[in-house]
């Protein structure tokens, strides 16, 4: 969605002046972009008056969106168009404009040729059928099966972070307190210089970003363990496949990380699960992974 058309006026105390186009709008990564775009699409889908054969969400029919991002949701395809003409009647009078390029629609049913020989479109374009897209990061497939978004989860969580991981997240901490806190001055020879790593750890107290998760990663290895073998969690953690793997070098694996925390507090010779039974020194632990402290 694009501004189009729009005027504004500003109000200075209790006069209210003669309404102004907008041409040029505003500049790209300007702070006022993202808050006006809301404003102007929440009060846009206040006022659509959705069909009540639509989908319900949270008990009420809703037209759910997220930044520039809206669904709509219907359950059947006469509901659908309805609701769409709703939302488009608003965008219009609020100046704003649907991108058809980017608009998607996804029939999700049991039967396979179900919503074959109906269409969906505004004015002159019709809008792409899709079988599959992901949504807010999470791939929604006609069939109503959740198998990829499981895979999907499975193999993002399985992934251990690696030393080339650490050093791109200390790198881009670093640039993004360079960004707050500016250059110096130097004194001597009066020229703006680029503040080094030791200044940034200096002047940013907190633990950088690679200790909070190392941290957040043992406090909840802590928690699996302490659920018991009945557990999905922990049979996952904890299991060991069968069969043999292929002959390489092993990678890293989400448990080596934790036995790799607790070699650098001093613990490394110890059972991390039989550790982790005692909550007040598994907690111990967790703030010396952060701090770099021996318990």
């Amino acid at each position: 969605m694009s501004l189009t058309e729009t005027y504004s006026r500003v109000r200075v105390g209790k006069n209210m002046p003669d309404w102004f186009p907008v041409r040029n709008g505003l500049k790209q990564g300007d702070a006022l972009t993202p808050m006006l775009f809301k404003f102007a699409l929440q009060h846009t889908i206040r006022r659509v008056h959705v069909n009540q054969n639509g989908f319900k969400l949270n008990g009420t029919h809703q037209l759910p969106a997220y930044g520039d991002d809206v669904n709509i949701l219907g359950g059947s395809i006469h509901a659908l168009k309805e609701n769409a003409e709703a939302l488009l009647a608003a965008i219009r009078e609020t100046g704003l404009e649907v991108c058809a390029d980017k608009t998607k629609y996804m029939v999700m049913s049991r039967d396979q040729n179900a919503g074959r020989n109906h269409s969906a479109g505004i004015d002159n374009s019709n809008f792409e059928r899709v079988e599959e897209f992901k949504y807010l990061g999470t791939p929604l497939i006609n069939q109503n099966s959740i198998a990829e978004e499981t895979k999907s989860r499975l193999k993002s969580g399985s992934r251990s972070l690696t030393l080339r991981d650490e050093r791109k997240l200390r790198v881009f901490q670093n640039m993004v307190l360079r960004r707050i806190f500016g250059p110096r001055r130097d004194e001597v020879t009066v020229e703006w210089r680029r503040l080094q790593n030791e200044v940034l750890s200096d002047l940013y107290s907190s633990p950088n970003i690679v200790r909070v998760i190392n941290s957040r990663r043992m406090r909840w290895a802590g928690h699996v363990a302490r659920m018991g073998e009945e557990r999905g969690v922990s049979r996952v953690l904890l299991g060991k496949p069968e069969g043999r793997r292929q002959l390489r070098r092993s990678r890293r694996r989400w448990v080596d990380n934790i036995r790799m925390d607790l070699q650098e507090v001093g613990c490394g010779y110890m059972d991390w699960i039989g550790l982790a039974q005692d909550r007040d020194r598994w907690r111990t632990i967790v703030s010396a992974v952060m701090n770099r402290r021996v318990p």
